[in-house]
């Protein structure tokens, strides 16, 4: 059946007299700002069988989110529909009037939307925003709506399911808000869901628990999901077809195994050597030795912080050779970030040493630790929230520069600031043409680019790198590592790398960590730990990888 989807998607069979549950048909998107239309989306068509998982892959900008929104008719201001057709059951209703559509939503076809952040109401209780869809949608009297989101939240794999009704969006994790959207969206048992990248940036066993939660439902009730991600190894995992998309057009469209072992565009076969559990680097540099060969460039010893009576580390203890790359892995909570804070003087221990290029700075005030972060810089995951926005990336560069300088140094060395910011960029694979842009005009792997620059530009020894690849699409992030690889090889910078994704830990590690509420469980050479764990919760972790099906793919090239 999904061959045939595929293949009556593509219009090379004829349509069989079923309707499918979903058809979109030759739709265009555009958005529209004063007297220009830019298209996002160009001639798309695909169908959908009850109960079948389409997922939608490509890079950011490439159009995966606009379709689901055209779907949905939840276009953002300035956005429609230029050509083509949303069909349910056969009932065309892209060109339904609002009041029908929102009739539909919900009830018909439903949305996961990417971020439990911005997509809950802050000041509601959980429990009555899922209420919200039943009051919409069904006759239910308060009573029953209520006890329906007590079966719904258990659904969803709470306990003490009163008590989460009641609780507010900031006392929930990540993983639990996603729960709770994904519980609105089945509440009125729709016939189609749109899961618009509902794993993003959550922790590998979370991902697992949302996606197999999604798989559940759907096997009950026969529910058809379109699943937007950037995520290959989800895609391919969760997926009974798979539709690449590029520049608003897609590019193929095919049953997921066939896709995975024989996909017929360069582009697929593109994304799919830039998996991260696919790539290989080759390190020429200090790093390549055996870790006791290596002089120590960071040592932690029974470090530990405590936030109240609450230990967010609790006596950890590891040593980074210099020219390594030490990967700190584990769940949201586990202590990474917080660890990566102590260690670039951001957060006070609470006990413990840290010694940095030999200096114990545990006792340094923070005045005395300032010289040391021209040697320790840190590199953050959502590098548009630590740029000032009214700065242009010359600005955004140079600003870890004029904090060494006075003002008059500053107005006298203006042109050597210039030239240092332009090396910067040039080392993080940008150009002096990005100097005057904002980081609003630039894409998140430039962004990303030019937060390597600033962390550069003092040529620090150490670099702290805090989830730095994890909101990035594939093929963006394997430019990202193997620039991190380069430049370790090029500046002998030692890496302290924070991350959830295994598979990009493994692709870059030279030994790892694995962190569990404050403590460290298992640590060594990255090979020891990934294929023999010693811990049980490493084992966890490491079954929750994402990407079955890739990992028997051969990659037709090898980064080096």
């Amino acid at each position: 059946m999904s061959s045939d989807v595929a293949l009556r998607a593509a219009g090379d069979i004829t349509e069989p007299s079923g309707d499918p549950v979903l058809a979109v048909d030759d739709l265009s998107v555009g958005y529209q700002a004063g007297d220009t239309t830019t298209t996002a989306v160009r001639n798309i068509s695909f169908a959908l069988e009850p109960g079948q998982v389409l997922a939608l892959v490509g890079e950011s900008g490439s159009g995966k989110s606009t379709i689901g929104h055209a779907i949905l008719g939840l276009l953002p201001t300035g956005g429609r529909l230029l050509g083509g057709a949303v069909r349910y059951q056969g009932r065309t209703i892209s060109d339904l009037p609002g009041r029908q559509l929102r009739q539909l939503r919900g009830r018909a076809i439903s949305l996961i939307p990417q971020d439990p952040t911005v997509s809950l109401d802050p000041v509601r209780r959980v429990g009555a925003q899922v209420d919200d869809v039943l009051r919409l949608h069904t006759s239910l009297d308060t009573e029953a709506r209520r006890t329906r989101v007590h079966e719904l939240l258990e659904l969803v794999g709470f306990t003490d399911v009163e008590r989460r009704y009641r609780q507010f969006p900031h006392e929930l994790s990540g993983g639990m808000r996603q729960r709770i959207l994904i519980a609105a969206a089945v509440a009125a048992e729709p016939d189609v869901i749109i899961a618009d990248e509902p794993t993003s940036g959550l922790d590998a066993t979370v991902q697992a628990q949302v996606l197999d939660l999604i798989d559940d439902l759907r096997r009950r009730s026969g529910t058809s999901v379109v699943l937007i991600t950037h995520d290959l190894g989800v895609a391919t995992d969760r997926s009974d077809l798979v539709g690449v998309l590029r520049d608003g057009r897609l590019t193929e469209l095919a049953p997921t195994e066939a896709f995975v072992h024989n996909p017929r565009h360069d582009y697929s076969k593109h994304l799919l050597d830039n998996v991260p559990s696919r790539l290989s680097f080759t390190r020429e540099r200090v790093g390549a030795l055996p870790s006791e060969d290596v002089a120590p460039a960071v040592e932690v010893t029974n470090l530990s912080k405590l936030y109240g009576e609450h230990a967010a580390v609790d006596d950890i203890s590891f040593t980074v050779g210099r020219g390594q790359t030490f990967s700190i892995v584990g769940e949201s909570g586990s202590g990474k970030s917080t660890t990566a804070r102590i260690l670039t003087g951001l957060t006070r221990a609470t006990a413990g040493q840290v010694s940095l290029l030999g200096t114990d700075v545990g006792a340094l005030s923070t005045p005395a630790f300032r010289p040391l972060r021209r040697d320790v810089q840190i590199v953050f995951q959502n590098p548009y929230a630590s740029f000032d926005p009214r700065f242009d990336v010359l600005s955004v560069v140079e600003e870890p520069l004029r904090s060494f300088q006075t003002a008059r140094f500053r107005r006298s060395h203006r042109r050597e600031n210039r030239d240092r910011v332009v090396a910067a960029l040039e080392a993080a694979s940008l150009t002096a043409s990005f100097l005057h842009r904002h980081p609003r005009e630039l894409s998140g792997g430039q962004r990303q680019r030019v937060a390597i620059a600033r962390a550069l530009v003092l040529e620090p020894k150490v670099v702290v790198l805090d989830e730095p690849v994890s909101a990035l699409d594939v093929s963006v992030q394997a430019q990202i590592l193997e620039l991190l690889v380069t430049l370790q090889g090029e500046l002998g910078l030692t890496y302290v790398f924070i991350s959830h994704d295994l598979a990009v830990v493994r692709a870059i590690s030279d030994r790892v960590a694995v962190m569990r509420r404050g403590t460290i469980v298992e640590q060594g050479e990255i090979a020891q730990v990934f294929e023999s764990p010693a811990s049980p919760y490493t084992a966890q972790l490491l079954g929750a990888i994402a990407g079955r099906q890739l990992a028997a793919r051969r990659p037709s090239k090898e980064h080096s």
